[in-house]
């Protein structure tokens, strides 16, 4: 039996101002045909399906689009909710999309949901488990001694009746760690929630140790936990420059008597993420031009702030999707001890000294000094009369 493991979908996100609803489509549409190529029996979606609550018409076609196109291969999904997602929004129409073998878990009742896959040599149950905190499962098992997420999580197994005789995986989407000191690498695209999390939300792999394999969702970077068969699939696009090095892939599960094996098998997008640097002269001569499709973050290392950079740059690169400096002044300002610049100085005297910094000692005009006033009033950073 096969399975193929997603995560992170992410779908109706974009990348700065530009809509990935191209990009989605075609990876969508590379995991549909590996799914024919492969002879794959069932999808495994570890949640993050939507970017947003609530999400575009353009996510929700995608979505339509890709089920659909499992359901006529005669494959079967089992999908559930990650925090991105509104549990109710992609609940919707769950008993309905059963008739065409798609099983959605995301408004937790309590309890794993169990499925029973059978191909007729290999029988496997799938269990189903959305994003769930601790405060939630306390309101089913208030007696239980529930402090942090690990805790929620060992009671909702503890009350499954895990038969560890028989195959048995496991859909989630949870910050899950090998042990306190091994922490998962984040692809940096997670979300600020996630970059920060704390003890509280970590849950140990060991307690996923009556599954053969355990597919997760919530980090971006594809990655194992602890032992090969816990293991995070990773988004199927590059979401954020911290990713320009992430090779993406989907893991494929064979399952049989012998036990469980993993191939993560590579994704190749519609167009790559890439960080260039140098002066802006010899990143745009012709010869060193390469895929200039690829979405572009470009670091500049040019003494002098150019005009109009990035209108340059989006005559060669379209997708360019921001451009910064690295160069003696900005290092320079990088170095400044922050601490102290602010005490006892007026926000004036901040801005100048700022823009001297910035513009080779030349001096702010009264202009934009009452424009800098303005976006800090604006920003509530500046509480003075008008």
């Amino acid at each position: 039996m096969k399975l193929l493991h997603l995560g992170d979908l992410h779908l109706g996100k974009s990348l700065g101002d530009f809509d990935l609803t191209e990009d989605q489509k075609h990876i969508l549409d590379q995991i549909r045909k590996l799914v024919e190529k492969e002879q794959i029996d069932a999808v495994l979606i570890a949640g993050d399906v939507y970017d947003k609550s609530i999400p575009s018409e353009a996510a929700t076609g995608l979505l339509d689009g890709f089920l659909s196109g499992l359901s006529s291969l005669g494959v079967k999904t089992y999908m559930i909710s990650g925090n991105h997602d509104s549990d109710s929004r992609l609940n919707f129409g769950s008993a309905l999309f059963e008739n065409s073998q798609v099983f959605i878990y995301t408004v937790f009742d309590g309890k794993l949901h169990r499925y029973i896959l059978n191909d007729g040599d290999t029988e496997v149950n799938i269990y189903l488990l959305p994003f769930v905190k601790a405060s939630q499962v306390r309101r089913y098992y208030p007696e239980a001694k529930i402090e942090n997420y690990e805790d929620a999580v060992r009671v909702i197994l503890e009350n499954a009746g895990i038969d560890r005789t028989k195959k048995n995986v496991l859909v989630a989407h949870q910050f899950v760690v090998a042990g306190k000191e091994d922490r998962p690498v984040l692809g940096g695209s997670e979300g600020l929630g996630t970059k920060n999390v704390g003890l509280v939300e970590q849950i140990g792999a060991d307690l996923f140790d009556a599954f053969d394999y355990v597919a997760l969702g919530h980090i971006h970077s594809p990655q194992p936990v602890g032992r090969e068969e816990v293991r995070y699939s990773g988004s199927p696009l590059k979401y954020s420059l911290s990713e320009v090095n992430n090779e993406k892939s989907v893991p494929v599960i064979t399952v049989d008597s012998g036990g469980v094996t993993v191939k993560c098998v590579p994704l190749k997008p519609l167009r790559n993420l890439r960080q260039i640097r140098g002066m802006m002269a010899d990143l745009l001569k012709k010869e060193n031009v390469t895929d200039p499709e690829d979405y572009i973050y470009a670091t500049l290392t040019d003494e002098e702030f150019v005009s109009d950079a990035m209108g340059a740059f989006q005559q060669i690169y379209p997708h360019t999707v921001k451009i910064d400096y690295d160069n003696s002044r900005t290092r320079e300002v990088e170095q400044v001890d922050i601490s102290q610049i602010a005490e006892n100085r007026s926000f004036e005297d901040l801005i100048r000294d700022f823009y001297r910094q910035m513009y080779n000692e030349q001096e702010i005009s009264s202009e934009e000094m009452d424009m800098m006033r303005t976006v800090a009033r604006e920003a509530g950073v500046l509480h003075e009369a008008d």
